[in-house]
């Protein structure tokens, strides 16, 4: 990938500045060299899982950034989708794929605002993850879900260990239920050696 950004250095990051900056550089060239480069296949896995389970629109879609959940959810027949993301640039680069009805410029571990018990599905891939995202932003998120909202969340293995997703998972018990999870590999055999079997948690659960 040259001098563009990758993965370690995405999760490297420790401030809300430095994923901006990072993103704004890696905006450009995010799609070919890393989705279609590395196989980064995640998005796929949770658009069609969303679908599988009998998710519907209107959905959030959670990290939005260039778009390609949003991509695989229009495929798949779903519509009114929203996205939200820290990145504004990577959120221009969504805006052209033309599969999103809005996209929003914001920090999902602060309150959101959006509508309240508005979306039918919540949906991320590759924003719960080492650098980014923990798992108290969940509690941002349920205010805003409909009840019997779906929720399909992708959480890196080792940021769901370290960071506390089980926890949190079960403080939110009374809030959620059908609750499952599987592991699947984040990127398909494109991926460079070090990262090719690389893993990510499944999460699903319906709101309460």
């Amino acid at each position: 990938m040259g001098n563009d950004p990758d993965v370690d250095d995405a999760y490297a990051m420790s401030s809300v500045e430095e994923v901006k900056a990072l993103y704004r550089t890696w905006s450009h060239s995010y799609d070919t060299a890393f989705h279609d480069g590395q196989g980064y296949q995640l998005p796929r896995e949770v658009a069609m899982a969303f679908r599988g389970a009998g998710g519907k629109g209107p959905v959030l879609d959670v990290g939005a950034g260039t778009g390609l959940v949003g991509a695989h959810l229009a495929g798949a027949g779903i519509d009114q989708i929203d996205g939200i993301d820290l990145s504004d640039d990577m959120l221009q680069v969504a805006a052209m794929k033309g599969h999103y009805h809005a996209l929003q410029a914001g920090d999902v571990t602060l309150s959101l605002d959006l509508p309240k018990n508005h979306y039918n599905g919540i949906v991320s891939a590759g924003t719960f993850t080492l650098g980014h995202v923990g798992p108290d932003a969940l509690q941002n998120l349920m205010p805003v879900a409909a009840p019997d909202a779906l929720f399909v969340i992708s959480v890196n293995i080792l940021h769901f260990d370290k960071a506390g997703f089980a926890d949190a998972l079960g403080k939110c018990s009374d809030k959620i239920h059908d609750l499952t999870t599987r592991d699947i590999r984040i990127y398909d055999d494109r991926a460079d050696a070090e990262h090719r079997n690389d893993t990510a948690r499944l999460i699903m659960f319906r709101k309460t």
